[in-house]
């Protein structure tokens, strides 16, 4: 358990004066841009290649929910949105579903969600049952350069999976953050203002986090004193101090909160107190607060300047109490205004960057990719990619690529060579075409097979010269120039290859094939021999090479 940490109001060194809401908000299905609740929503077409539109005709939905993404299709692992961000920056991500019916059922399907490989699941049957939409909102960090995104079906799916909108929006680097975000995403829970009557969200709230009002039989005091939102531990809106919950001097207050059960497991908990009174000597308060019985904080004077309470990792369980027990000589009795309660989600660790990145490159230059190329490239791993397989533990690498016939054409990019993890490599019997990029990085390699493509250049020595490589890149790729393998280039293998004979080369593999049948070259072998001039010679993980010479034959072998 982490230590509790108070924030008593603290002067920033730069005031933020203006504010303009940064990031994206998306209509999913929508054909042109909507407004709602002051913001601005785009249609989504840019950010995704596949899935369906389909409308909602319903009497008084919102234009935000009268429009879905969905996806039919049964080839695809995930479907995924893909959106540019700023590595490193905190973002507020919210995924929005209302089913409406819009594929003729009565109760909406149940999938997953995966936002940068952690999963997590969607079931919006009970929202939907009363009326409602479902919306999942976490606070995560963008640990790459493009963020995704996506569904997938699972076991429970019985229909497509569907999405109404996307808000990711952009949150100050000190909101949150004393989560290590390179280990847990925070998942919203519950977000309320006790004592009110409204939601209270943007432009209330600068980053459209949604407060909604929470009333018990506490009775509810008005604030009289204005705070500055920028001096409190993540920023809570003026308007969620306006009103709070209170106890009569020298009475305790109990605030059943959140209004619903809870998992066992850790939780990151926020509390935010005002004094209500206008300013004097007089207008403050002393009380502990306890959760379920546990103190979470001792004598907290609570002024009219405004006090945020968090701790990072509380545990909880079932139902959970809130009781602030007030001091002897406090004037007037405990007060609390808002509160934020968010699930630790560990992160289902991470594709090394550079390999993700390797990866949005070779989709990029691939004209007929595989369709289920998005997101994550591995995670989660019962997602990963057509034709990828990675390693296990948290820094997960690519360690083969499998594309046999898989009717992929294009070229291969350079950054290929920074997949230095990969040990296997098929890319035979496509219609791969241009320059084959330097591979001699690639030092854990075991197999590469090229055949049957339409690709030019060279295989690196330190390449065909590993004793362990399976390597074969014909027939096809008549451009590839393949330089004369060691064994041939040694001096007690080579005494007839240095006469001036005329020559007769026949190759085979392992006899299966004898060298009656097999094309011969005659002729001078030349010093450097190439996929032209022995077509197979680099296609046969044995070889036996028949030399004829005036003084008669050889048969080497490798």
């Amino acid at each position: 358990m982490n230590p509790l940490t108070l924030d008593s109001g603290f002067a920033s060194e730069c005031v933020q004066l203006s504010y303009v809401l940064a990031g994206f908000l998306l209509d999913c299905g929508g054909s042109e841009k909507i407004e709602q609740d002051s913001l601005i929503y785009a249609p989504d077409d840019n950010y995704i290649k596949t899935g369906n539109k389909s409308e909602i005709k319903q009497d008084g939905l919102v234009p935000l929910l009268s429009s879905v993404r969905y996806f039919p299709d049964d080839v695809e692992e995930k479907f995924c949105y893909h959106l540019p961000v700023n590595k490193g920056r905190k973002m507020l991500i919210k995924t929005i579903y209302y089913y409406g019916g819009f594929d003729g059922g009565k109760e909406p399907p149940i999938f997953d969600q995966i936002i940068d490989g952690t999963k997590w699941n969607i079931n919006t049957s009970a929202d939907y049952a009363e009326g409602l939409s479902s919306y999942y909102e976490a606070v995560m960090v963008a640990h790459y350069k493009v963020l995704s995104i996506c569904l997938a079906k699972n076991e429970h799916t019985t229909s497509d999976p569907f999405i109404s909108a996307i808000e990711m929006l952009y949150l100050d680097d000190s909101l949150y953050n004393s989560t290590d975000f390179g280990k847990y995403a925070l998942v919203t829970l519950a977000r309320h203002s006790f004592g009110s009557h409204d939601t209270i969200i943007f432009p209330d709230d600068k980053f459209n986090r949604h407060w909604y009002p929470f009333l018990d039989e506490n009775p509810v005091v008005t604030s009289h004193t204005p705070v500055t939102p920028s001096t409190f531990w993540n920023m809570p809106p003026e308007k969620v101090f306006e009103n709070s919950v209170t106890a009569s001097r020298g009475k305790t207050l109990v605030v059943n909160w959140p209004p619903f059960p809870l998992p066992k497991t850790y939780y990151y908990l926020a509390l935010y107190f005002q004094e209500n009174r206008t300013p004097s000597p007089f207008s403050w308060r002393v009380f502990d607060v306890l959760i379920n019985g546990a103190k979470f904080f001792s004598n907290l004077n609570v002024t009219t300047s405004g006090v945020t309470v968090y701790s990072t990792t509380w545990p909880l369980e079932g139902e959970t109490n809130i009781t602030l027990i007030p001091e002897i000589n406090s004037p007037v009795g405990p007060v609390v205004a808002a509160g934020e309660l968010f699930q630790l989600l560990p992160l289902a660790g991470r594709t090394l960057t550079r390999d993700v990145a390797v990866m949005d490159d070779l989709r990029k230059s691939f004209n007929k990719n595989p369709q289920d190329w998005h997101g994550d490239p591995c995670l989660p791993k019962d997602k990963s990619w057509t034709g990828v397989t990675c390693s296990s533990g948290t820094n997960t690498r690519i360690i083969s690529l499998n594309l046999t016939n898989a009717g992929i054409a294009g070229s291969l990019p350079p950054s290929i060579s920074k997949l230095t993890a990969l040990s296997h490599l098929w890319l035979g019997s496509n219609e791969l075409t241009g320059q084959i990029p330097d591979l001699s990085s690639l030092i854990n390699l075991e197999t590469l097979f090229l055949q049957n493509n339409h690709l030019k250049g060279s295989i690196p020595e330190s390449l065909r010269n590993k004793n362990s490589i399976n390597l074969k890149v014909s027939p096809g790729n008549e451009g590839i120039s393949v330089g004369a393998p060691e064994f041939l280039a040694r001096g007690d293998h080579c005494e007839a290859l240095r006469t001036d004979s005329i020559l007769v080369a026949s190759i085979f593999a392992n006899g299966k094939q004898s060298p009656e049948t097999r094309k011969q070259t005659i002729g001078r072998i030349p010093e450097t021999i190439t996929v032209l001039a022995l077509p197979s010679l680099i296609s046969l993980s044995t070889a036996l090479l028949i030399v004829s010479t005036t003084s008669g034959t050889r048969i080497l072998q490798k």
